[in-house]
């Protein structure tokens, strides 16, 4: 049961991911009536603690390896009370403080249980091989996923069921009820001793190639976290797709979840750099296409979820696999490596939310309001050009990836 409670874990840390990087800004936006500039610089705020804090987490980690499950327990609970708080807010005096006081506490709960669940791969895999550490992997992202989907879904049904506010009240209710359930199924998984490597320095970092992974980590984590921030503007606003952004996520992550297997078995026949090289085109052509949608055209976004969200499936499984295995080849403590890892990822979201929500703004673009010509050009370029170009650049980095790096 080992694996299945991984997965089970994983998915709680992705449902909760989801409100934070794609519900957040236009639930503050419209619902909270907060300007996306400000919104944008919240999120860097958060990220600048992000910058001390995730390192810490993961040096508390390794410090502590005994404390593993009390670790798992305080992340499950700090989401299931940060969710009821962060969609029961309301517009009013002090909006933002405390709007940014929960999400401290929200994405604090979020790091630690995804440096933990990262940190531990050697720990919860039954071998430390390249192969046993990959299907690990697989079952981590098939779980991360799911939690997605469920994500995705749950305001729209919600909302179907008669719960007002957009659904965002009863949603944020039933993420924290989910945390609690998957803490109580999900403990035995965290009682196995720790497998602890050597300290961790940037020497050690460096002859192991994990700091081209860490480089590539944030390069290729800037176009996910704009499109990421950006899709429900791009979805209702630029294409007129009202009501159809849950069911295009549903569609994106799916493609995601199903594609999973199948660049795990690419990756340990062919080898990780070559799996990267076939998977990024494949998003590049999805961003150039989405630039081309004229508004209305449901089927050809679709297939365009289709595409990226197979791309996407690529990098979540084989990127945090080839530094996990970097780490496990050098012997080195994964746990705070993986919290500079958490933190790279989740400072492309921030550098993301920081530059294009303000030049959204900027360019008079108002959310679920009649835009401009001008104001949904640039959410078009800030939302599939942009992207291509970083992408293109993540793609050059990839290239540069010594074939040592390879986990197979």
């Amino acid at each position: 049961m080992r694996y299945p409670r991984v997965s089970l874990y994983a998915m709680m840390l992705a449902a909760a991911g989801i409100p934070l990087y794609i519900h957040l800004p236009r639930f503050a936006s419209v619902n909270l009536g907060i300007g996306l500039g400000v919104i944008g610089t919240v999120l860097l705020v958060i990220r600048l603690i992000d910058l001390v804090q995730d390192p810490l987490i993961g040096w508390a980690i390794d410090r502590w390896p005994r404390a593993q499950s009390l670790f798992a327990m305080l992340a499950a609970g700090g989401l299931a009370v940060g969710f009821p708080l962060l969609f029961t807010l309301e517009a009013g005096p002090h909006v933002v403080a405390r709007l940014i006081a929960i999400l401290v506490l929200l994405f604090s709960a979020y790091s630690l249980g995804m440096i933990l669940l990262y940190g531990r791969s050697a720990t919860l895999a039954r071998e430390g091989t390249p192969q046993e550490l990959m299907t690990l992997a697989a079952y981590r992202e098939a779980g991360m996923l799911a939690g997605v989907v469920i994500a995705a879904i749950a305001p729209a049904v919600l909302m179907g069921l008669g719960a007002g506010g957009r659904g965002y009240p009863a949603f944020g209710l039933f993420l924290g009820a989910l945390a609690v359930v998957v803490a109580l199924l999900t403990r035995p998984a965290w009682r196995r001793c720790a497998v602890l490597g050597e300290r961790l320095s940037l020497e050690g970092l460096g002859e192991a190639g994990a700091l081209r992974l860490l480089a590539l980590a944030l390069v290729n984590s800037l176009p996910v976290a704009i499109t990421s921030t950006l899709f429900l503007f791009f979805v209702e606003d630029r294409l007129q797709l009202e009501g159809m952004a849950g069911p295009l996520l549903i569609v994106f992550f799916l493609s995601a979840g199903l594609s999973v297997p199948l660049w795990a078995r690419m990756s340990q026949r062919i080898g990780s750099r070559p799996t990267l090289l076939v998977a990024m085109p494949l998003a590049i052509l999805g961003f150039i296409g989405a630039a081309f949608l004229a508004p209305g055209n449901l089927v050809g976004f679709a297939v365009i979820c289709v595409a990226s969200g197979a791309a996407l499936g690529a990098d979540m499984v084989i990127l945090p696999a080839m530094f996990s295995v970097a780490l496990t080849r050098a012997g080195l403590k994964a746990s705070m490596a993986f919290g500079i890892w958490s933190f790279a990822g989740k400072l492309g979201l921030a550098l993301a939310a920081f530059a294009v929500l303000p030049l959204l703004e900027g360019s008079g673009f108002a959310p679920g309001e009649i835009n401009d010509e001008s104001a949904l050009s640039m959410l078009n370029f800030s939302y599939a050009v942009l992207p291509c170009i970083l992408k293109l650049a993540a793609l050059v980095l990839v290239f540069r990836l010594p074939a040592e790096a390879q986990p197979a």
